[in-house]
């Protein structure tokens, strides 16, 4: 896993391997295709879910940077981080060419991010499910965009984050 240059917030531990967050972080997970019909809503929710997290404390977010919730997701940061100068937006991004998107959103997000993580220099058919845990493994609170499905990326990321006792918001779409 590489990283650009920006800080990173969190202590590694030499000695047990452990990872101890200095800041309340919160990741995203949710589908890529999403009906046109329910855009707005998912929007709105999750504006009101990053709120309230913002409210509970949590200052660092985490977007995997794919098509719909997650860069939904994102703008959202990214709009909110500059009237509050204490939100940081990083970008968990799961194979390197994956930078080159043309999506103009897309760059214009990544432009914005205080981290961008890259977790794996080529595609592999893992490559998702490696990004998708980091983000479950240092955050406190994952928020999920589920339309039911009981197979897919989406699904299999809050499964993980139940193992992990993570806390889980889910819109329901």
């Amino acid at each position: 896993m590489s990283y650009n240059s920006k800080k990173y917030d969190f202590l590694y531990h030499r000695c047990t391997g452990a990872i101890e967050l200095l800041v309340k972080t919160c990741a995203i997970t949710g589908h890529r295709g999403l009906p046109a019909d329910k855009i707005e809503f998912v929007k709105r929710e999750l504006r009101r879910e990053i709120l309230q997290a913002i409210e509970d404390g949590y200052t660092h977010f985490i977007s995997g940077f794919a098509e719909g919730a997650d860069l939904i997701f994102a703008a959202i940061v990214a709009e909110l981080k500059q009237d509050n100068k204490a939100l940081k937006l990083e970008a968990a991004i799961p194979y390197r060419s994956r930078m080159k998107s043309p999506d103009k959103l897309f760059q214009k997000l990544i432009d914005q991010c205080d981290i961008v993580g890259v977790h794996s220099e080529n595609y592999w058919p893992g490559c998702f499910d490696k990004r998708n845990f980091f983000m479950v493994s240092v955050s406190q609170r994952v928020i999920a965009v589920y339309d039911g499905r009981e197979k897919g990326g989406t699904r299999s990321t809050m499964r993980y984050a139940y193992s992990q006792e993570r806390e889980l918001k889910t819109i329901s779409i």
